[in-house]
């Protein structure tokens, strides 16, 4: 959506990750590794962010005392609240489109995104999964978002076996996902634990 509202993906992929961290200073090719987009797109797109008066160069020294030209987001800017806040908006549909496009992986009976979707990145993993799936469409399906969303997903999958093994040793990592903040979209798991008891 963004992509047509800005006219280029680059564009809208250096925004995004600039407004996610608006203290730090980028190098030109951090960027193209982070965004996996060729050099001289990130170079022409920078100079488009400059002229808008979003971003701004500055010179950050590295161990070896050379000056390296970085970019970074311009906070002073009228437009940045705007913009943060079409952004967040944009996230919401986003995640509603990837948790559908998830859900079609495999048979899933319980299905939750914490982490950074819940702004805690402590978090040990984001997306957490109970079921049969497909591992290798999951990880290509989230490799896909994580360049939506400029920032990398961690994602765990049990299969019910492994799940209530890990509930009836009370495992730590597992408890760490299931007390913490988190968006629930599929509870079939617990919600057939549930009537189980009290059969």
């Amino acid at each position: 959506m963004l992509e047509q509202l800005f006219g280029s993906k680059t564009r809208t992929q250096l925004l995004r990750t600039f407004l996610q961290n608006p203290e730090t200073a980028f190098f030109v090719r951090e960027l193209t590794r982070r965004l996996d987009v060729q050099i001289n797109a990130v170079r022409h797109e920078l100079k488009n962010l400059e002229a808008l008066n979003l971003v701004e160069p500055v010179d950050v020294a590295d161990g070896k005392a050379v000056q390296k030209k970085h970019y970074r987001l311009k906070q002073n800017s009228i437009l940045i609240p705007e913009l943060r806040a079409l952004f967040v908006k944009s996230r919401a549909l986003l995640e509603k489109d990837m948790v559908k496009r998830l859900q079609a992986v495999g048979r899933i009976s319980y299905f939750a995104l914490t982490g950074r979707f819940v702004d805690r990145e402590e978090s040990p993993t984001d997306i957490f999964v109970v079921g049969r799936v497909d591992r290798r469409k999951l990880s290509d399906l989230v490799r896909k978002f994580e360049i939506e969303f400029g920032h990398e997903i961690n994602f765990t999958v049990l299969d019910e076996e492994e799940m209530r093994y890990r509930m009836d040793v009370m495992d730590r990592f597992l408890y760490s996902v299931l007390d913490a903040p988190k968006l629930v979209f599929v509870d079939e798991f617990f919600h057939s634990a549930q009537e189980d008891a009290h059969v």
